[in-house]
């Protein structure tokens, strides 16, 4: 879909108000990003042998809470019309946050929780531009998105492995309890994109619906850029 850049918006405008909602409400809540309630975390640390249902509920639970990772399932199935495609691509983000997430538990793999999430925002501004289809007017050329959403699905994955990492976890039964926290992964986010999809499914029908998609994506990279000035801000004063 191609658009046509609106006027610029005033102070007194839905868009401008919106814009300004969207970027106090990330301001004030990006430091939970991953975020961890207290008592799962009591949970985590002084859990010890197999459990796997707990560790499915609190997969899942991570899923439909981390605001960051359904922003960017909402950017990748924003203009996807059939469930083929949403298939596809979904289970291209699956594969690489399942694989990076228990390669950096299991493997013991450490990277730095601030750049991790930082690269996660950046993933939601690249959708947000490849939606609006920046690339292609800006430098001519439209990159591989499958390919893109497999890599930002790895980068995805050691999002939620750095924040285990944080907790001294029992290594009796760890093996299994990380596998079921995964499987509750791909549970939550089937989940939560499940409703992503019905509440798209409605709005696609309203006349304004290509009008409103551009403010949408032009949101969303605001959300992004704001999650990747809060993680920088975060590195460099840690």
């Amino acid at each position: 879909m191609t658009f046509k850049f609106p006027a610029m918006p005033t102070r007194t405008s839905p868009f401008w108000q919106g814009w300004v909602a969207i970027t106090l409400l990330f301001v004030a809540s990006a430091a939970f990003a991953h975020g961890v309630a207290g008592g799962d975390k009591v949970f985590l640390e002084q859990s010890s042998g197999q459990n796997l249902i707990v560790f499915m509920y609190l997969g899942a639970k991570h899923m439909v809470t981390g605001y960051d990772h359904l922003l960017f399932l909402f950017g990748v199935v924003f203009f996807l019309y059939h469930m083929r495609e949403v298939a596809a691509y979904v289970t291209l983000f699956a594969l690489g946050h399942s694989a990076t997430l228990l390669f950096g538990v299991l493997g013991g793999v450490h990277v730095n929780a601030y750049l991790v999430d930082g690269i996660i925002g950046i993933s939601v501004v690249y959708k947000a531009l490849d939606n609006l289809g920046a690339f292609q007017r800006w430098f001519g050329f439209q990159p591989n998105t499958k390919l893109a959403v497999l890599v930002f699905g790895f980068f995805h994955g050691f999002g939620l492995a750095t924040k285990l990492q944080e907790f001294q976890l029992s290594p009796d039964g760890l093996v299994s309890n990380i596998l079921a926290f995964n499987v509750g992964v791909e549970l939550g986010q089937l989940l939560a994109l499940g409703g992503i999809l019905i509440a798209m499914g409605f709005w696609r029908r309203r006349a304004a619906f290509a009008r409103q998609a551009f403010a949408a994506n032009t949101l969303l990279m605001t959300a992004g850029f704001v999650l990747i000035g809060y993680q920088l801000t975060g590195y460099f004063v840690s």
